[in-house]
């Protein structure tokens, strides 16, 4: 199991376009994802669990990947995040 702590950066937070890239770069690895949060613990390969996180801009998170790919997962979604998620 690989946990990182990460700043969301992009300036909206994780509305539905940022939250539909970090699920569809988690969904490409088998391995468990999920990120904690101040509220608790969301899926990242589920769209409407990290909506439902409601996390701003500047909130911090910790990714959690375990499974056989865990580091390269862990690697792509610390990079896509810390990026702006595209904004």
């Amino acid at each position: 199991m690989l946990s990182y702590k990460v700043t969301v950066r992009n300036p909206s937070g994780l509305h539905l376009r940022p939250a539909g890239l970090l699920c569809g770069e988690a969904i490409k690895y088998k391995s468990s994802i999920t990120f904690q949060y101040a509220g608790g613990t969301a899926n990242a390969k589920s769209v409407l669990s990290v909506l439902g996180a409601c996390v701003k801009s500047g909130d911090e998170i910790t990714l959690v990947c375990e499974g056989e790919d865990e580091q390269a997962a862990i690697d792509a979604l610390v990079a896509l995040i810390e990026g702006g998620l595209g904004e």
